[in-house]
């Protein structure tokens, strides 16, 4: 079985940060970070749209990927506000947030929705970052995992194999997200990335499903953060608010490197 070699941390600054405050966070992020190696750690921000091309400015380097908030389906055409890949790509976002629960639920997007921005980022060589997550009511409802399933596979739609290596999943339960959410136990992570992987695997193969990096995000904070990336098959964190401070979040990278490290360890024993 394939196993992960990299550990992935990021945050999605919203409708938050002005232009000038994004650059202050990426240029001090990048600096608390300089010295973790590359290879191992994936770190990302993904900020508003006017902030993008800014941020990327931060970072030449490219040790900090920047990413947009999300993206049209079309490539062009009378779609007026939005926004197609090839211009995210002129921005220089190489990374893309696909069906966050926001758009789903406030903006009423559809699975079928996401599968073409979906496709369309693979098509202009930009990552997805499929978010995927169930509503409080299905889950009181017993229907998380099939709710899942369901997203996973509309979503990932007409995706090769060959493809499926580029997407990035994140499980993001909607009544845990937000200043009001309530943090998913762990036990409960684990059983919902199991699913996840399992859908992963019946699409796309038992290697290349065991490829894809599945990151973890809901009221992730400081004091949970290594205790849910010590569980199976959570390959990173998506973190909200606890991650826009640079020092709260190069804490947070701090903390659960060692932790994440010692889980690969084992994994091999």
């Amino acid at each position: 079985m394939t196993r992960l070699d990299k550990l992935y941390l990021g945050t999605n600054t919203k409708m938050y940060k002005t232009i000038e405050q994004t650059r202050t966070f990426v240029t001090s992020l990048e600096r608390l970070t300089r010295d973790l190696p590359i290879e191992e750690v994936v770190l990302f921000v993904i900020p508003s749209f006017p902030s993008v091309g800014p941020a990327k400015e931060c970072v030449p380097s490219g040790r900090i990927r920047i990413g947009a908030q999300n993206m049209g389906w079309a490539e062009e055409g009378p779609l007026s506000g939005e926004v197609s890949a090839p211009m995210l790509k002129e921005l220089g976002a190489d990374l893309v947030m696909i069906g966050h629960s926001e758009r789903r639920h406030e903006l009423r997007e559809t699975d079928r929705m996401e599968n073409g921005k979906v496709l369309s980022a693979l098509q202009n060589g930009i990552t997805p970052l499929l978010c995927i997550g169930e509503t409080a009511e299905q889950k009181a409802y017993g229907i998380s995992d099939e709710c899942l399933s369901i997203q996973l596979k509309i979503g990932l739609c007409h995706v090769s194999s060959y493809e499926a290596e580029k997407i990035w999943i994140a499980y993001e339960p909607v009544w845990a997200i937000g200043a009001e959410g309530t943090p998913a136990e762990p036990a409960y992570i684990r059983q919902r990335h199991r699913v996840i992987r399992n859908t992963l695997v019946d699409l796309f193969g038992e290697t290349r499903g065991q490829e894809i990096p599945i990151l973890y995000g809901g009221s992730v904070n400081i004091k949970n953060a290594g205790e849910i990336i010590r569980e199976e098959n959570v390959d990173g964190l998506f973190i909200g608010r606890s991650a826009w401070d640079p020092d709260s979040f190069n804490r947070i990278i701090r903390d659960v490197l060692p932790i994440w490290r010692e889980k690969r360890k084992a994994e091999f024993i």
